[in-house]
């Protein structure tokens, strides 16, 4: 490969599709501008028009493509689930527990945070659900603070939004008050 040829929209998208689906995880847009020899400003281009394309697609597809902040992946609709399980074997039972998800809200909605603030939001000790959210690869520690003792921080990570199926921490819901009054 001593020339590199120039990739017309049609090949990228063919070249990340094969790339994305042979890789099973998340796929940076700078990796994939190195491999095509290109600028990750015109990879984030193309893919997110191949995302409207799957999006919107003629060919019902059992598959999408997401957007993951400076990464994407093909991952399976959610529709499909049951099929995916009942096709692999795989039992239910991997869901988490409401008070896991309470601290994952929390960690997602003021991250960085320690879990001594985690605790103090929800009035209990919380070390077992910060333990299955970094086990589950939710949250991962991500510094520590400043402070006597130096508590760990936490925040929310890739597999959060590709199992929450958000590209950002933007597209968050808003928080609503008990009156119903988002905050």
């Amino acid at each position: 490969m001593d020339e590199q040829k120039i990739l017309t929209s049609a090949e990228m998208k063919r070249i990340i599709e094969a790339v994305l689906f042979a890789a099973g995880h998340p796929v940076t847009f700078a990796k994939l501008a190195e491999v095509m020899n290109t600028d990750v400003d015109e990879v984030r281009r193309v893919v997110g028009e191949y995302k409207d394309e799957y999006d919107a697609g003629e060919l019902p597809r059992g598959i999408q493509l997401l957007i993951l902040g400076n990464a994407c992946q093909l991952v399976t609709k959610e529709v499909f689930s049951d099929y995916i399980k009942n096709a692999l074997g795989i039992k239910d039972g991997g869901n988490l527990s409401r008070s896991s998800l309470e601290t994952l809200a929390i960690i997602a909605y003021n991250q960085p945070v320690t879990r001594g603030y985690v605790e103090q939001v929800r009035g209990v000790e919380s070390s077992y659900s910060v333990g299955v959210l970094l086990e589950r690869e939710l949250i991962c520690e991500v510094g520590r603070l400043e402070v006597p003792g130096r508590p760990r921080l936490y925040a929310t990570t890739e597999t959060f939004l590709r199992i929450f199926g958000l590209s950002s921490l933007d597209e968050l819901p808003p928080i609503q008050s008990p009156a119903g009054e988002k905050i």
